[in-house]
């Protein structure tokens, strides 16, 4: 049981020690000489052993002895030693982290996205990466419920999805369309129907993606909005898992049309004409108002939003075919 004593001394040691004590110490005890460490520091022998002396009396137990007339270190000093060691490397790390959130060229990113966008982030990457070699970025592809929860944590800079929360201490930026269309084996019976009904729809095997993704929240509201119930026979938490599933004939799904380009361009799924879709989404990029931004966050996200105002034109075709 610590005493209160004991807790008023640790307090006291924790008011009372300066990083110019310890610094003073540490090349005390490297140079083993009070003159050589004023020497090193520009500053006076007295200087010194003043700092020394106030460092022994706030610990309460002497950090050096004097053997032969020299310096030598003790066991308590050999300890305070190696904590010097510990907080000057720490902040060692820091300056060097510093300097990488302050500088575009170099430093750290972390952000986290619904799964559909990693088929579109990679031709912003491409470029970007180029640009920027030296900043690293770490990208987390999940599901809606998952970004939620991380943003509750604040783990990430920024989020991607299409649904954010409604709350008024976020920041919200447009990124880009998406659209969700049903989709089945280009051999399938429906593919040369003009027109299917969401009824006609309830009838067919299903695949649906797992609950907590934006797919199934959008999927979910469109037959609520139509009184329709559907019975789905498998449920996927992978598009390309859900693609397999469609070309193996399992059943029809939802999927964005972000995630189709091969197997469109080699005619093996198909684009179903059913009612109420496609579903057209808008992917934003959020964070939270009062969130410092690095450069490179900041540069990040403006190439991002300048990208997908190019890449504009491409959505809209894509969602209209």
């Amino acid at each position: 049981m610590v005493s209160y004593s004991g807790l008023i001394h640790r307090d006291s040691l924790l008011n009372s020690l300066s990083l110019e004590h310890l610094r003073i110490f540490e090349a005390t005890a490297r140079n083993k000489s009070f003159t050589r460490a004023a020497a090193e520091l520009y500053t006076s022998q007295p200087s010194v052993s003043r700092h020394i002396k106030q460092l022994t009396e706030t610990i309460g137990v002497p950090l050096f002895e004097y053997v032969d007339n020299h310096i030598q270190i003790t066991p308590t000093g050999e300890e305070l030693l190696i904590i010097y060691q510990e907080i000057f490397h720490s902040l060692k790390d820091f300056h060097t982290k510093l300097i990488d959130l302050n500088h575009v060229e170099q430093g750290h990113l972390k952000a986290s996205a619904v799964k559909t966008i990693q088929y579109v982030i990679p031709k912003f990457l491409e470029q970007f990466c180029r640009l920027h070699p030296d900043v690293k970025i770490a990208l987390d592809f999940i599901n809606h419920e998952e970004i939620l929860n991380r943003i509750q944590e604040n783990v990430d800079d920024f989020y991607i999805l299409a649904y954010p929360p409604k709350k008024e201490d976020f920041e919200i930026k447009p990124f880009m369309g998406n659209s969700l269309v049903v989709v089945a084996p280009s051999n399938h019976l429906l593919v040369n129907q003009s027109y299917i009904s969401l009824k006609q729809l309830a009838k067919e095997k299903l695949i649906i993606q797992e609950q907590g993704s934006e797919n199934r929240m959008a999927v979910d509201t469109l037959l609520a909005e139509h009184g329709i119930k559907i019975q789905f026979q498998l449920e996927m938490n992978s598009n390309n898992a859900t693609k397999q599933a469609v070309l193996s004939g399992l059943g029809l799904a939802v999927l964005s049309i972000h995630t189709l380009h091969p197997e469109l361009e080699q005619n093996q799924i198909s684009i179903l004409n059913v009612e109420g879709f496609p579903i057209f989404q808008k992917w934003q990029i959020i964070y939270l108002k009062n969130k410092w931004l690095s450069p490179v966050a900041i540069t990040f996200l403006n190439y991002l939003q300048q990208g997908s105002v190019s890449n504009s034109n491409d959505s809209f075709l894509l969602s209209a075919s």
